[in-house]
């Protein structure tokens, strides 16, 4: 991994990276649009109960704070934008040196849509998981034969298979509040942790309910929600991989 920024190319992957992140970032409301249901929308972190005069379009992050009662408001522009410039900068500071650092980036700007979507209706669209699983096993598969590591693709497949057999192993556990787009996310991003090795895929699998704990924990001190609030997992599975590769 790169330690930090001693050449001016290095400096240069980190800017184009924090360009292309703040794209990707100010996209992803956009594109999250397409992906939200006219009917049946979820307030932000899952409070139910949109009135009618928001049935008949679609609810982005900028409108979604104007939602009653709901319990945590949805980041507005520029918080998006910050959020895919810090993605970005990570990836390109942990991984500079990795010819894979494309495909991570590429992955991650999905990802970002994906977190939008499932903050404002608790969905994870499959369209968006496959995108992610297609771009990260086609991207690093040509990675592993142009660099001549094969060896890749076995720890690739260990993990989507680990990935996808502890999250389907909980998700119906009595009382998971795991979906199966959960499980079909975490085995989208399971070659990507696969790829930067075994401890990067144990901490991807084990941060998720750390942070989501966190979360529900402050949530509720604040009174933001009730106990019994459905609450995305998604963005916790996004945040911990991200995290995972920067290790």
């Amino acid at each position: 991994m790169t330690a930090g920024l001693p050449t001016t190319a290095s400096l240069g992957v980190v800017t184009g990276s924090v360009i292309l992140g703040v794209l990707a970032g100010s996209a992803a409301p956009v594109l999250a649009r397409r992906f939200v249901p006219v009917t049946g929308v979820h307030g932000p972190l899952g409070q139910p109960g949109v009135p009618p005069r928001f049935a008949g379009r679609f609810v982005l992050p900028m409108d979604a704070h104007r939602l009653p009662m709901s319990p945590a408001p949805v980041p507005r522009w520029p918080v998006p934008a910050l959020a895919g410039a810090v993605v970005f900068a990570g990836l390109a500071v942990a991984r500079g040196d990795d010819p894979a650092l494309p495909v991570f980036l590429l992955v991650a700007a999905i990802g970002l849509v994906l977190a939008v979507v499932d903050l404002i209706c608790l969905r994870l669209p499959d369209l968006l998981v496959a995108a992610a699983a297609g771009g990260g096993v086609l991207g690093l598969g040509v990675v592993a034969l142009a660099t001549g590591t094969p060896a890749r693709f076995p720890m690739m497949a260990a993990g989507t298979a680990v990935s996808l057999a502890v999250y389907l192993t909980l998700a119906v556990l009595p009382r998971s509040r795991l979906g199966f787009g959960d499980v079909k996310l975490a085995a989208a991003l399971g070659p990507a942790l696969g790829w930067a090795g075994w401890s990067a895929l144990g901490w991807g699998l084990a941060l998720p309910h750390v942070l989501a704990g966190v979360t529900a924990l402050v949530l509720l001190a604040t009174h933001r929600v009730r106990p019994d609030t459905p609450l995305p997992f998604g963005p916790a599975i996004l945040c911990a991989t991200w995290l995972a590769l920067l290790a």
